[in-house]
């Protein structure tokens, strides 16, 4: 029936195969990279922490400044990929990262708390680029039916670099620190990594402005020449965008309470240093899972496993407040393998079919993540009212919209014209 266009689909996948496994694996390394910078924050804010002295609130304009970056620069980094590309998107997102980065020596030099946040919301804003950059851009590299699949497995690469960056980071960092004799001293120790990282964005910016990657304007264009208008249109793009601020608002929320529930009593009664090495289980289930999705998508409908994992974590959550001891400690880690394939997949489904409007899109997506910065703190003042381990159900809630995205939210609807 549509035998000729498909068969020639079929034929310009076969024939840029090569081209594009090559831009894969160069965006995969650029996902490793970015989880790593992301994750070596967290190594940086409880030394900020102890070196201002800071108090609960103050500590917060930390995280404050990271999401506000995803809310104030998403739409524009949206708008500068659609005029220059991806791959100028990337590498400008690079830069902006390293500019960023090299402010953490200032930062430290004259030892000031709102040149630090600056600096981080300067280094948020790179990473926004990248993350509008390269997330679409990984799901037009192939087949439609895998995208899925392929940006899952990018994302893994992530979740590599994020567990690898706090081994590296308390060494360069925190083991520095501690032998410094003042507070000055101890807020220049960031000073000498964080110029490193400079150089290797850099280094990564160079490289991507001399890739010959693939230019996907034309396919976009020609996917969607009868459509005009905004990416808001398209209702499955909306809903998606609420999935991306659920998911990110639980799995934030989740990592956040993990050390203060398994301090409980009739939990576990770990002290916090000891709880805090248990979120390697639950953040190295993610990137566990990851991999593992990535080959399973390959056979499984995305939009049914985002439905199944959604459905299972809903299960552990529950499983978890309702029980104490050993089994509610690990019903909640194992969250974090259920976690794994969700943003990758709620992403590629609701850039599905946008066309010309896929970057738009992408930025409308990634200005969800804020989520991550609003969500926790609806569940700070759940625990505060009615205890950590009923707060809980919280996640719950977002997890059953999640489920609900998965098997119909994500189906794309016709676009009134």
């Amino acid at each position: 029936m549509a035998s000729s266009g498909h068969s020639t689909d079929m034929h310009n996948t076969i024939n840029d195969g090569k081209n594009y496994n090559f831009a894969l694996t160069s965006l995969t390394t650029l996902f490793f990279m970015w989880g790593f910078i992301t994750c070596m924050n967290d190594i940086l804010i409880p030394h900020l922490k102890g070196v201002f002295d800071l108090n609960y609130t103050q500590a917060m304009l930390v995280h404050f400044c990271f999401f506000s970056a995803y809310f104030l620069v998403s739409l524009p980094s949206g708008f500068l990929v659609k005029k220059l590309g991806y791959q100028k998107g990337i590498v400008i997102g690079l830069v902006v990262a390293a500019v960023g980065c090299l402010m953490f020596y200032p930062a430290a030099s004259v030892h000031s708390y709102p040149l630090f946040l600056g600096a981080l919301f300067v280094l948020a804003s790179g990473i926004t680029l990248l993350q509008v950059s390269a997330n679409p851009f990984v799901t037009l590299l192939g087949p439609k039916e895998t995208a899925s699949s392929r940006l899952t497995m990018t994302q893994a690469f992530n979740a590599l670099g994020t567990t690898v960056a706090p081994y590296l980071g308390a060494w360069l960092i925190l083991d520095e620190a501690t032998s410094a004799v003042s507070k000055a001293q101890n807020a220049e120790s960031v000073q000498i990594p964080y110029l490193v990282l400079t150089a290797m964005l850099l280094i990564l910016a160079a490289i991507f402005a001399y890739l010959k990657l693939p230019n996907l304007k034309e396919a976009e264009a020609e996917e969607s020449e009868k459509v005009e208008g905004s990416a808001l249109q398209y209702r499955h793009l909306v809903l998606g965008a609420v999935g991306i601020f659920v998911y990110v608002g639980a799995e934030a929320s989740i990592g956040g309470f993990l050390v203060s529930f398994f301090g409980e009593a009739d939990i576990a009664g770990l002290e916090e240093k000891e709880a805090a090495k248990y979120l390697t289980y639950y953040w190295g289930g993610a990137m566990v899972g990851r991999f593992l999705g990535a080959a399973i998508m390959q056979k499984v409908a995305a939009g049914k496993a985002l439905a199944f994992n959604a459905s299972a974590a809903m299960v552990l959550i529950i499983i978890t407040i309702l029980t104490s001891g050993s089994v509610a400690m690990w019903a909640i880690l194992l969250v974090g393998l259920c976690n794994s394939i969700m943003f990758p997949t709620i992403f590629s489904l609701a850039l599905k079919g946008l066309g010309k409007h896929t970057s738009q899109g992408s930025g409308i997506l990634c200005l969800a993540i804020v989520g991550g910065a609003i969500v926790p703190v609806l569940q700070g003042v759940l625990a505060d009212s009615i205890g950590v381990q009923l707060a809980f159900a919280l996640p719950i809630i977002c997890y059953a919209y999640i489920a609900y995205y998965g098997l119909v939210g994500s189906k794309p609807e016709t676009v009134n014209v």
